[in-house]
């Protein structure tokens, strides 16, 4: 998992808001196995290794239920340590009667797609070996083919079953839907220095530091124009990069203002926003 540290730029931490905490706690402790590092009557902090926190969650005042046709969050990725807990948690899905949304291979990476309750999107995966990627020129290429399941539960170890979130997760990409992808890729491209590495026909971005499949991804799949969604629904709050170093952020800042971004100081970050409205917390 070399591609979340250091020197890579990298989504550390989610936040997403829903309308109901104890429900939504319920589904991430119970379901996708995670501990409760620290919580408040609105917010949880998650974690797997009873220390830090790669997401969280919030129950806005005046809350309401996540809105169709804008922009803000497709999915978060949980990238798994290995493929054997992969397999483990389709078996403690199917026990358990959950339902996926999709499970697919993307040639780089195998996925599972589900929403939680409150209609926020997760994809659960496992990279295959980065010598296994095939790159031509700046670009890497990835499919959208059904999932071998019976090839993936293969790979189950004998005496081992799912016993919740690996400490070893990290969270290993978020895709976004934007409102457009010109100027959103020169936000991304210029400004916080990602590279493309997979243009999807002209709908989808994706981008990422030090090759990497990708780190970030966009979408106009809920239309060229889609607003905003309203700050109390449920949804993205923020999320936050960690770059490798404060010269690195620095720099990011100063190429956020070259190029008209907004940008402010706020409580030892810097906050950014995509063109789109998503608010990005850029860290070390």
């Amino acid at each position: 998992m070399g591609f979340h540290t250091k020197p890579a730029t990298f989504v550390g931490h989610v936040k997403i808001k829903v309308e109901k905490l104890e429900r939504s706690l319920k589904f991430y402790q119970e379901i996708l196995g995670f501990g409760v590092l620290e919580q408040t009557t609105t917010t949880a902090m998650l974690t797997t290794d009873g220390k830090t926190s790669f997401l969280s969650l919030e129950q806005p005042e005046n809350v309401i239920p996540k809105q169709g046709r804008t922009t803000g969050l497709f999915h978060f990725a949980i990238l798994l340590p290995k493929r054997s807990d992969l397999a483990n948690i389709v078996i403690h899905f199917r026990e358990n009667g959950i339902r996926l949304m999709a499970a697919e291979d993307h040639q780089v990476s195998e996925a599972l797609y589900l929403n939680d309750p409150e209609g926020n999107g997760i994809e659960i995966y496992v990279d295959r070996d980065p010598s296994s990627w095939i790159w031509k020129d700046t670009e890497v290429d990835m499919t959208t083919i059904p999932l071998n399941m019976r090839n993936l539960l293969s790979s189950l170890v004998p005496g081992e079953s799912w016993k919740g979130m690996p400490e070893g997760a990290v969270m290993g990409h978020i895709h976004l839907h934007v409102t457009e992808l010109v100027q959103t890729e020169e936000f991304y491209g210029k400004g916080l220095g990602f590279d493309v590495v997979n243009r999807y026909k002209e709908e989808a971005l994706f981008l990422s530091t030090e090759k990497y499949h990708h780190h970030v991804a966009v979408n106009i799949w809920n239309g060229i124009g889609a607003p905003t969604p309203p700050e109390n629904s449920v949804g993205l709050e923020s999320f936050t990069l960690i770059l490798p170093n404060e010269e690195a952020r620095l720099q990011v800042v100063t190429n956020l203002k070259q190029i008209g971004a907004f940008v402010k100081e706020e409580n030892n970050l810097f906050v950014t926003h995509d063109p789109s409205g998503n608010r990005i917390k850029l860290a070390i």
